[in-house]
């Protein structure tokens, strides 16, 4: 099934899109800029939540990784997605997306390395900002943002 316009949604559960879905995908969608016109992710989180085959309400208690996982075992979410809704729907302290452009690029210039920085270091700054990665990470994107974004 192809969507060929961005849909509507309202609490509960009509013509089997769910609430839950779209709370899910909206992080995504605001994150990655993905549209849902060009999408399945909408109807295969609706299919997903409506058999009970994935339930994100569990997500609050696995560790980061194990949510990951989970969110990455759905189509069209990778693990830098998995990462965003982490960092911005759930509010996860100790994300630290490396595969992130921006994080990458804040770590060369605030650390006088070469982009891409060698991975041992960004590894080494994950230990050291541990558990407390999340904020590493909004404030490194802040340090090469020209103007004021609320994260």
């Amino acid at each position: 099934m192809t969507i060929n316009k961005p849909i509507s949604f309202k609490s509960g559960d009509v013509n089997g899109w769910c609430k839950e879905s779209h709370l899910l995908f909206s992080s995504f969608h605001s994150t990655s800029g993905k549209s849902v016109t060009h999408s399945g992710l909408h109807l295969e989180l609706s299919i997903k939540f409506s058999n009970k085959s994935f339930d994100p309400k569990i997500l609050k208690n696995m560790d980061d990784e194990e949510a990951i996982l989970y969110l990455s075992s759905l189509r069209q979410i990778g693990r830098w997605s998995a990462e965003m809704i982490l960092l911005f729907t759930l509010n996860r302290k100790n994300i630290w997306p490396v595969q992130d452009i921006g994080l990458l690029r804040a770590i060369s210039n605030n650390y006088n390395k070469k982009y891409l920085p060698p991975k041992k270091f960004v590894n080494y700054l994950k230990l050291k900002f541990t558990p407390y990665c999340s904020v590493a990470t909004w404030y490194l994107w802040r340090s090469i943002d020209d103007e004021p974004i609320q994260y």
